[in-house]
């Protein structure tokens, strides 16, 4: 399998019940409920997307044509002297359009902790150590376990009630960024206030300008 990478690079996470971990970001190119064209956003199942996912022209993308491959390119962009497990955060765009059997047991070859984050749309293979899983209103959820369920708010048709009952062990309200973010950011924080089973998860990278 040929897989197409927007992006890799070291960073923080800044999202979620992982924020502030250090890790490698692998951006697949791609997703099933937008284009990312800005010409299709308002035809998207997701009209809210603030990641630039298209194209393979990202700092270290490319095309890569087997998964030994893509895992020592990932390799490559975790600091040699930095001691603890590496961890890879795979992404997108929608990671397991590609994300596949031959590619996680290539970055478990090369030691690394695996985290992916979906839209819970696809069932993903196993050996994934941490799932963190962004539902959008109006995809069907196939997915409805993991680590981490992370709800961008407000959605129309996504309440938090429609998803408190799954299996996850974390649950986190993420304000939308718009141009409501203010409005946003008080309403998700008012609602984590009365309903203490979720946390409220702010993009800290943003707010630090890393990416």
């Amino acid at each position: 399998m040929t897989y197409s990478i927007k992006e890799i690079y070291y960073t923080l996470q800044g999202e979620g019940a992982q924020t502030g971990r250090a890790a490698v970001f692998l951006r697949f190119a791609g997703c099933n409920l937008w284009s990312g064209l800005e010409k299709d956003r308002d035809q998207a199942v997701c009209q809210f997307c603030d990641t630039d996912f298209v194209g393979t022209d990202g700092p270290n993308g490319g095309k890569f044509p087997d998964a030994a491959s893509l895992a020592r390119a990932v390799r490559a962009q975790w600091p040699a002297h930095v001691r603890g497990k590496p961890y890879v955060v795979c992404t997108g765009g929608e990671p397991l359009l590609q994300l596949d059997s031959a590619a996680i047991a290539a970055f478990k070859d090369q030691g690394f902790e695996i985290g992916i984050e979906t839209n819970g749309t696809l069932l993903p293979p196993p050996g994934i150590d941490w799932i963190c899983v962004s539902p959008k209103a109006d995809a069907e959820q196939k997915l409805k376990r993991g680590d981490e369920l992370k709800l961008v708010y407000p959605q129309e048709k996504a309440s938090p009630e429609r998803f408190a009952g799954q299996d996850f062990t974390h649950f986190f309200l993420q304000p939308m960024d718009n141009a409501a973010r203010a409005a946003n950011t008080e309403a998700a924080t008012a609602y984590c206030l009365g309903h203490p089973q979720w946390r409220l998860s702010l993009q800290t990278h943003k707010l630090l300008g890393i990416p």
